[in-house]
C-alpha cells in the first residue's frame, strides 16, 4: 500500500511525469484500435464475437518475428507479409469453421472461435516454443524535460503504421465495392441477397480482413514488446473491452477507447506494478458489461 500511494505521490509531484504516462499509452493503444477495428466488423457484419481475435494477433507478430530472425528481412517489411500471411490463414479458418456458425445462436461462436484459439495457441507452441520472442531494434528515443518524458521511436513507428493501415482500410470501406457491400451487408444481410450482393463472398473476405488486420497489429506489437503463444487472450480482452464500450459501428467511439484504454493501462502499471496491467483489462471489461447491462435495464423499463 505504502508503494501504490508513493507511486501516487510521484505523479502528483512531477506533472511532466503523468505527460510521459498519457503519450505511452498513445502509441499503445493505436495498437489496439487496429486489433479492435477488425473485431468491430466481423461482429457488425457476420455477428460473431471472435474469441480467437487475440490468437490472430500474436500469430501475425510470430510471423513477422520468423521473417526477420530466420531470413533477416527488415522488421518493417514483417507488416506487410504477416497481413497477407493471416489473411490466408482466416480464410481458411472461416470456410472450415466460422461459416457454419454465423446463423447459429451466440454461444456456439463463442464456442467454436474459443476453440479455434485454443487450437491457434498450442499449435504457435509446438511450432515457436513457449518462450517470449521480439524483434530488438536499433532505434533510439526522444527524451524531453530532463529525461522524464521518453519516446521510443519503434513505438512511434509503431503507431504512425497502425494509424496509417486503420486509414487505409476506413478509406477501403467507403470507396471501394466490396467496402459498399460489407456496409449493406451489416445493415441486412437478407435485403443485400435481394440486391444480388454475394453475403458469403462478403462473409469470407470480412473474417480474412479481420485476421489480415491482426496480423500486421501482430507484426507491429512485435517491435515494441515481447510476445509468446498464449498472450493472445490479453488482446482479445482489450479489444471486447473497446468494442463493447464503444458500440457497434461507431468508429470514433472505437479510436477513443482504444487511446482510453492505453492510457489506463500505463497508469495502472505505474501505480499497482506491470504484473496488474492485464487485470486493469479484465476488470475494464466487467465494468464495462456491467454498464451496459444496466443500461439495457433501465431501456427496457421506460419502454414498459
Amino acid at each position: 500500500m505504502d508503494q501504490i500511494l508513493g507511486n501516487i505521490s510521484l505523479l502528483i509531484q512531477f506533472p511532466v511525469v503523468n505527460i510521459n504516462i498519457v503519450l505511452q499509452g498513445v502509441l499503445i493503444g493505436a495498437i489496439f484500435v487496429l486489433a479492435a477495428y477488425g473485431l468491430a466488423l466481423v461482429w457488425g457484419v457476420m455477428n460473431v464475437k471472435n474469441l480467437a481475435q487475440g490468437d490472430f494477433v500474436i500469430a501475425g507478430g510470430y510471423a513477422s518475428w520468423w521473417f526477420n530472425t530466420n531470413l533477416g528481412l527488415p522488421a518493417l517489411l514483417g507488416i506487410p507479409l504477416a497481413f497477407a500471411i493471416l489473411w490466408g490463414i482466416g480464410w481458411v479458418i472461416y470456410k472450415l469453421v466460422i461459416r457454419r456458425v454465423i446463423e447459429r445462436d451466440l454461444f456456439t461462436s463463442l464456442l467454436a472461435t474459443f476453440g479455434v484459439g485454443i487450437v491457434m495457441a498450442q499449435s504457435m507452441n509446438l511450432l515457436f516454443s513457449a518462450d517470449t520472442q521480439s524483434l530488438r531494434l536499433d532505434y533510439d528515443s526522444l527524451d524531453f524535460f530532463d529525461n522524464l518524458v521518453n519516446l521510443p521511436i519503434a513505438k512511434l513507428v509503431g503507431a504512425i503504421t497502425a494509424v496509417s493501415l486503420a486509414i487505409a482500410v476506413i478509406v477501403f470501406m467507403k470507396r471501394s465495392r466490396m467496402g459498399q457491400a460489407i456496409r449493406a451487408t451489416a445493415q441486412d444481410a437478407r435485403a443485400a441477397r435481394v440486391m444480388g450482393i454475394d453475403t458469403e463472398k462478403v462473409y469470407a473476405f470480412t473474417f480474412s480482413l479481420n485476421a489480415a488486420i491482426c496480423g500486421a497489429a501482430g507484426a507491429i506489437i512485435v517491435l515494441v514488446w515481447e510476445i509468446q503463444p498464449f498472450f493472445g487472450m490479453g488482446y482479445s480482452i482489450r479489444s471486447f473491452v473497446i468494442v463493447t464500450a464503444a458500440g457497434l459501428g461507431n468508429l470514433p467511439g472505437v479510436i477513443a477507447a482504444g487511446f482510453g484504454i492505453g492510457i489506463l493501462e500505463q497508469f495502472g502499471a505505474h501505480i499497482f506494478g506491470i504484473s496488474y496491467q492485464q487485470a486493469i483489462a479484465v476488470l475494464l471489461l466487467l465494468m464495462v458489461l456491467i454498464y451496459r447491462l444496466a443500461q439495457q435495464r433501465r431501456n427496457r423499463q421506460v419502454l414498459q
